[in-house]
Formats: structure tokens, sequence, C-alpha cells
């Protein structure tokens, strides 16, 4: 079934966004590193990525002197990502839903960029650049790839992103959370098939973003990608299989994950900031790779910050759409760092009744088995600053008469502290009561202190001017 598709010969034209042309932006905004050539795949790269993870992206140019280059760090903040999607901040999160509620329908072309290179004989290590990442990684990882799959009965895509190790030269163990690729493979499997698969790197950002969306079942993410890009993703069909890919990624791995065998994987290095443990997982068998000839290989270091919004600010936008839904009160959300970006929600309403608090909380939960906590919070406070959260429990919240709890309910798998993804859900309401005396709530304030321009009221040079006035 390819209805809502339509076909172009090749993928020419205007320039098409591609990872390239993120990377040109971040080199031109200072926010691009490059390191030394021959830095080490095995924990080197992801180390020196680390140490820059809050500050610019890096590029890593003939690591273990293979002459495919490694870049990291894409995102340092979330308002490198509003800068990929060409938006502004503020409006990063609705730019998102408007995306997730009018998506765009990709184009299939026959000629593309990522098959200028074929390689039918797959030796996964020798012709990528594949890093291990965290200290007891069980080895190489592909942390970036888009696993693109179709639905065995009707050829709808899915996307999404999953922890692969490279468990031979041409097979990877992959890890499938129950979602819907999960869904799609049980579908083969019953049948005694495998499930088509590809895994695509290094793609332009509107497309990662995409793939993290809380979509429906059936719901082809490239078409959110192409909303967010404001035309078609370009796609081209596999050589290997029936998959179609972004035409204009640096790198496809075509393959199929295989009915009936598990094999183990992991150790590997997660978003909680511990490692998923080890155990027998499904297979991808690598049937082919497919290129661009000076391709890039993209990678994320598992735990770090790039990993972290990548995965948030989707199911922000998400969240937020599901909540608003309801609850029109519902102003904004996030999922804060502390909470791994994926496990504690951040809720700012204009509150119109008591207890509308408590429904929103339950509705949050329902928005993801990830969600863990939620904290709802006033207008007044600013959910960038976790501080400021905090500060809206430690005065506005009592544990007797403002938490919820709920026991026994589906939660995330990678959380140490669940029962094997049987979790408890935590609601704080610290909202202000509707009637009180206005003082009682009322935020202190320095008048004046927002028109301050400290250019005009500091001296130039303090120390002289220090040593002015101690010396009489």
């Amino acid at each position: 079934m390819e209805a809502r598709r339509s076909n172009t010969d090749t993928a020419g034209g205007t320039a098409h966004p591609d990872l390239r042309d993120w990377l040109r932006q971040l080199a031109a905004a200072g926010r691009l590193a490059v390191a030394q050539k021959n830095i080490s795949l095995i924990d080197e790269v992801a180390a020196v990525a680390k140490k820059l993870e809050n500050e610019r992206a890096v590029l890593f140019p003939e690591p273990d002197q293979h002459t495919i280059p490694v870049v990291a760090n894409l995102f340092a903040e979330r308002s490198w990502i509003a800068d990929a999607l060409a938006v502004p901040a503020a409006k990063l999160l609705s730019s998102f839903q408007n995306a997730v509620r009018h998506p765009l329908p990709w184009v299939e072309v026959t000629a593309a960029p990522a098959q200028e290179v074929v390689h039918q004989k797959v030796d996964l290590l020798k012709q990528l650049p594949i890093p291990k990442h965290n200290e007891l990684d069980s080895g190489p990882y592909i942390t970036a790839a888009l696993l693109i799959a179709r639905n065995p009965k009707t050829g709808i895509q899915n996307v999404s992103i999953h922890r692969c190790q490279v468990s031979g030269p041409d097979r990877i163990g992959v890890l499938l959370l129950p979602r819907h690729t999960l869904h799609y493979f049980r579908m083969a499997e019953e049948a005694g098939e495998g499930l088509e698969i590809a895994l695509v790197i290094g793609v332009h950002p509107a497309c990662i973003l995409a793939s993290q969306a809380i979509a429906a079942l059936d719901s082809d993410e490239m078409e959110i990608a192409g909303a967010l890009l404001g035309r078609p993703v370009e796609m081209v069909k596999c050589r290997t299989n029936r998959v179609r890919v972004p035409a204009h990624a640096e790198i496809v791995i075509e393959g199929r994950i295989l009915p009936k065998v598990r094999e183990p994987e992991g150790p590997f290095g997660e978003f909680p900031q511990y490692y998923g443990p080890r155990a027998d997982r499904e297979v991808i068998q690598v049937d082919a790779i497919t290129h661009r000839k000076d391709a890039i290989f993209h990678t994320i270091v598992g735990g770090g910050v790039e990993h972290l919004l990548l995965g948030g600010i989707p199911r922000e936008a998400t969240l937020l759409d599901h909540l608003q839904r309801s609850f029109p009160s519902v102003h904004d959300v996030r999922l804060t760092r502390g909470g791994t970006c994926r496990y504690h929600l951040a809720v700012k309403i204009d509150k119109k009744s008591q207890g509308e608090p408590k429904n929103i909380i339950m509705g949050a939960f329902g928005g993801h088995y990830d969600i863990k906590q939620v904290v709802v919070v006033d207008m007044d406070v600013n959910i960038d600053d976790e501080t400021e959260i905090e500060w809206a429990v430690a005065t506005r919240f009592q544990a007797d008469r403002d938490l919820v709890v709920v026991s026994g309910a589906q939660g995330s798998k990678l959380d140490p502290s669940s029962d094997n993804g049987i979790s408890a859900k935590m609601g704080i309401d610290a909202t202000k009561p509707l009637s009180t005396d206005p003082m009682e709530f009322k935020r202190i304030h320095v008048k004046g202190v927002e028109k301050v321009d400290l250019d005009k009221a500091l001296q130039k040079d303090p120390k002289a001017a220090f040593a002015r006035i101690v010396s009489g």
C-alpha cells in the first residue's frame, strides 16, 4: 500500500535539507569543533564528545584511520533544535504540534545520494566507523540510526530509534520496546517471516525529531518530518527490500529482523544514566549497506545531552497536545533534565478550578507510560528552571492534600527502580489555592530589576574604582 505517495525521476531540484545543511549552520555559528585525526572509536570519540556536550558539536575526521568521519553532539541545548527547524525557541513545541496535526506525505524518487556506494558483501566494523560509548557497553553500538519498518500487511512505515549492538560482521542485536516496531515484528514473526527494516544514519534533525513523536500506530513519522521541513521528504526504495528511506541520508543499513531468533545484547549506557542489562534480544540480519561517496556517520553518546534533548522535545510536544485536548488551562510542559527528559514532567497551567491539577496529573500519566512524576505549577513559575519548580513544590504543596500516588502502573523497563517496568506514579499539585488572601502567595519582586542596564549602572574598571574608594 503506497497510497498518498508520488514519484519523481530523480532527487534533483533545489537542495534538500540534510545533515550537512545543519552542520554548515553549526560551523557558521561557531558551534562545531573538529577533533584531531585518528582518535580511537573505542571510548575516545565518546569521551571527547561528552566533554563538549554542553558547548559544541564535534566532527571526528579519520577516527581510527577510518575514511568516514564521525559527528556527535548535534544539540547542546533546546535553542539549537529551534534553530534547526528555523523557528523561534518559544514556538518550538507549537511548531512540532502543528507538524503532528498536519503531516506532509513524502515523495518517492528513483535516484539518491544515499545509494551512491553499495556494499552487498557486508562487514559492519570495517565499512563503518561504529564507536563504543560508555565504559561497560558490550561493544560498538549504532545509536543514532532511524529504524524504518513496514507494516507487513499494509506497507505503512514506522520510524523509531533503537539501540543496536554490532554482534557480527552482518548481525546486529536490537532492543525493541513495546511500541510500534515490536508490534510490526510480532505480526511478521507470527507469519513465519522476517520484518523488513532499514537503519538510516545521518539525516536532517527534523527527521530525528519526528521519529520520537508519540504518534498513533500506522502514522508515518517521515510525514511529520516533512511538515517540520515545510517540504516533502524525498524517499527511495532500498536495494534489497521494500522499505523506503530518506534519499539524502548519509548511510543506510538494509536488513531483516529475524523470526524466532534471540541473541544476547547489552549492557548499554541508557538515558536514565544507568546501564540497560544484558538479555536475549531480537536480531537484525544485514543484507546490504549503501551510503554517500563522502558519507558522515552520526553517533549519539548514550545518556548524554543530545540523547536526552532529541527524545525529550518531541515527547513534550505530543504530551502538550494530549493534555490541551482535555484541559484548555494547560499552557506549557517540560520533561526536565533531572528526570532524564523522560520520567519527570512539569506542567504550567492557568488554574481555573480546584481539583483541576489532579485531573491533569492523571491525564499526563495516560499520555505516555514513561511518565513517572508530574508537577503542576502556576503561570508565574518558569518551568525551564528546575530551581523554580522545586520552589513551587516547597511553598505551595502539602503531601497530605496535594499528592497523587498510583501503584502498579506500566512504566519504563529501563528504570532500574521499577519491577521489570511495573512502576509507581507520583503527581504533585504545586499550584496556589484559588481563594486566598492576595498577599499570602504574592511573590516578592524588586521594582525596576527588568530595566537595569548593567553597562550604564556599573563602572568599567572595578579594580581601579575599588582602589579609589578604599584609599579615601
